[in-house]
């Protein structure tokens, strides 16, 4: 729970005083915190992960209409919130793994066109996702970013909360 606190209270900290961050100057001197879910330890998943034998390279749409180069990576299944069997893709941009995905709080408590997970590249074939640290990307706080938007592939119907 305290690293949480911590990763928590440094993104608020970079949203407040950094001049990338992804409010502009006027909304950086009012802004006090971002809002968060309280960290829920059953968001915390061990998933399967099956690479793909080829990465298939792939335009993905981005909040701005530009598309955007990525590689389905693999693909992990894991088990949340009743959810016996979801799945979703990881894809790959040359440096990183990317997680976009989907719930049902999107558009209702979380940004619409979705949420992100950043987890590392796994040495075997189990991975780790915290979803407790899922997060909207810039272009939900301004127009001026360009973000990726969740293929129809990974949507979940159940809220990540």
């Amino acid at each position: 729970m305290n690293s949480y606190k911590a990763q928590r209270r440094a993104k608020d900290d970079y949203f407040r005083t950094s001049a990338q961050s992804p409010l502009d100057a006027e909304d950086r001197k009012t802004f006090t915190r971002l809002r968060y879910f309280a960290p829920d330890p059953a968001y915390v998943v061990t998933a399967s992960v099956a690479r793909f034998t080829e990465m298939d390279h792939i335009k993905m749409q981005s909040s701005t209409g530009r598309m955007l180069d990525y590689m389905r990576w693999g693909k992990v299944q894991f088990t949340i919130e009743g959810l016996p069997s979801a799945e979703l893709v990881l894809y790959y941009n040359g440096n990183n793994l990317f997680l976009p995905f989907r719930d049902a709080t999107s558009g209702e408590t979380t940004y619409g066109a979705g949420r992100y997970l950043d987890p590392e590249l796994p040495t075997g074939n189990t991975l780790q996702l915290d979803f407790n640290l899922a997060y909207n990307p810039y272009c939900a706080y301004s127009d001026r970013w360009t973000c990726p938007v969740p293929p129809f592939e990974n949507w979940l119907q159940i809220p990540i909360a």
